[in-house]
């Protein structure tokens, strides 16, 4: 019965290696199609690695395989370790992973295909969705049945964060991907024009909010204070992010269609609800900043805590240009162009991967039983990623700001003072720009991978205690 006093730590390290796996397939898959907006020579005249196939691809891997085993990996180690009980069920739990995994597996071998419901975020067709569905209503059961085994009567906020995202996801999913099949990889969505294009962006930004953004600071709550060793700054501040940000988030998709069939009143209140979305979001950064009070000087030291502050930095940085480019004279400019490229990726790479980077780092070398390879190599990838990161940034903002200016340049009589294709010529240097910046951060993730390697081989793994109760 040894089983019943150990941690399932079998299913963490499952989710943590492929988390490295999916994340380096997922970004050579983005670098590649960077190359190709840069030299579209590199389609090869072939329909299954045009860009428009690979790019879903892309979305998919560094998502929801990348993001995805990131959460399911996390989520697991840190439920099990704040309510000091084993996971609910060990075969449960298995079947997340390689329903998780065959997943990632269908989308590879259907979006090359061409096999897509066009919906963004969502491409999958009916039969992968029914088994999302299946796999994300088997992950709330473990996690959810495992909190309400807690040995710990108080729920630690890091698992508030984890269930919100479990359930506001298994929603989203659900009913954004209602659909009629028609045949086996074939469907129509239940809903049409406007509504379709509503409750598409309904899900689209909350993917964005609540996969992206809610698992990723339970991720915060738990794994930057125990890097800095220090408590979290403030406790109840984190309550009030958390039911702060979950009930402003859900309503903010509508920013996504200013300047299009929706109703005026609908975009308007995106718009609102994108600006109040600022204050919980800061809130949230705050926190996560502030926990190393009186401890800065650990930054000099410990590259496994940059990584997390940094991601935190970011996570501040893009809740603050979510919400501006949300108010639609902004919008009348930014829309459409490469600056939301820019915004989406500061969030994605800034935040989402390098958080997901300093909890492997920590996660990792615990999960088997010895120390991490090499600081210096932490060190080193820590510097290449945020060099591509502000390379890729930067080259799209002034990508999509010049882009946007193009567009809306009128002559003296009225007419367009460039055509399209200007405005594609001058795109062109800041993609290969864009490549570079992504590249870089491809070997930086190679460099993680080394490391992360080197510190497993012929590691004995250990499985982790549950500490007696006090009595």
């Amino acid at each position: 019965m040894a089983q019943a006093h150990t941690y399932n730590d079998k299913v963490v390290r499952q989710f943590a290696v492929m988390t490295i796996v999916w994340g380096i397939v997922g970004m050579l898959v983005g670098v590649f199609i960077a190359a190709q907006l840069a030299w579209p020579v590199l389609n090869f005249d072939t329909p299954w690695i045009t860009f428009s196939r690979l790019r879903p691809l892309h979305t998919n891997a560094v998502v929801f395989a990348f993001g995805g085993c990131a959460l399911f990996a996390s989520s697991y180690y840190v439920v099990q370790r704040t309510c000091h009980v084993r996971l609910i069920s060990d075969r449960l739990a298995a079947f997340t992973f390689w329903g998780w995994q065959a997943v990632i597996v269908l989308a590879a071998i259907t979006l090359p295909l061409g096999i897509t419901t066009t919906k963004e975020y969502a491409e999958l067709e009916w039969p992968i969705d029914l088994l999302i569905a299946v796999v994300w209503v088997v992950y709330a059961v473990v996690f959810l049945g495992t909190i309400v085994k807690r040995r710990v009567k108080h729920i630690y906020v890091a698992n508030w964060f984890f269930a919100a995202f479990i359930l506001t996801v298994a929603m989203l999913h659900i009913v954004n991907s209602a659909a009629l099949p028609v045949g086996l990889w074939k469907s129509y969505s239940a809903y049409a024009g406007v509504q379709d294009a509503m409750v598409q962006w309904w899900y689209g930004h909350n993917a964005v909010g609540f996969f992206l953004t809610a698992g990723f600071l339970g991720m915060m709550y738990y794994f930057v204070p125990k890097q800095a060793n220090r408590p979290v700054y403030s406790y109840r501040l984190s309550i009030v992010h958390f039911w702060a940000l979950i009930f402003t988030y859900i309503w903010a998709g509508p920013h996504h269609l200013h300047y299009t069939a929706l109703p005026d009143w609908a975009q308007s209140l995106g718009m609102v609800m994108s600006l109040i979305l600022l204050a919980p979001s800061w809130g949230g950064m705050i926190n996560g900043i502030m926990t190393l009070s009186g401890a800065w000087e650990k930054l000099r030291t410990d590259p496994v805590l940059r990584f997390l502050i940094v991601s935190v930095s970011f996570y501040g940085m893009s809740t603050f240009e979510g919400p501006m480019m949300a108010i639609k004279t902004v919008n009348a400019l930014s829309h459409y162009t490469d600056w939301t490229i820019g915004h989406v990726h500061s969030g994605a790479l800034g935040w989402v991967a390098l958080v997901t980077f300093g909890t492997m780092y920590y996660l990792i070398p615990r999960l088997f039983g010895r120390e991490l390879y090499s600081l210096k190599l932490v060190e080193l990838h820590f510097w290449i990623a945020t060099i591509g990161i502000v390379l890729y940034i930067t080259a799209m903002w002034v990508s999509g700001i010049m882009q946007g200016l193009m567009w809306r340049a009128v002559n003296t009589d009225g007419t367009l003072t460039y055509s399209f294709v200007e405005s594609v010529q001058a795109m062109h240097p800041f993609y290969i720009v864009r490549f570079l910046g992504g590249l870089l951060f491809l070997c930086g993730a190679l460099v993680m991978a080394y490391n992360l390697w080197k510190t497993v081989v012929g590691a004995k793994t250990v499985e982790a205690a549950i500490p007696a109760p006090a009595h």
